[in-house]
């Protein structure tokens, strides 16, 4: 195990920024149909834990 392992993984992350200029179109609209997907797939996780979240309130709550 490395040392980076146990640093916590909090934070903004950069995006690291990709050279569109060297890509043909067909390339670019593939490389914009795959940052929609993760996006989606981010989202998706999002509502999964304020869900988890909204459950564990609604347990915990006092009556």
């Amino acid at each position: 195990m490395e040392l980076d392992d146990l640093e916590p993984r909090h934070g903004k992350k950069k995006v690291v920024p990709v050279n569109l200029q060297g890509m043909d179109i067909a390339e670019i609209e593939d490389y914009i149909a795959g940052l929609k997907a993760e996006i989606e797939r981010a989202q998706a996780m999002i509502q999964s834990k304020k869900a988890v979240l909204a459950g564990a309130a609604a347990l915990f709550k006092k009556p």
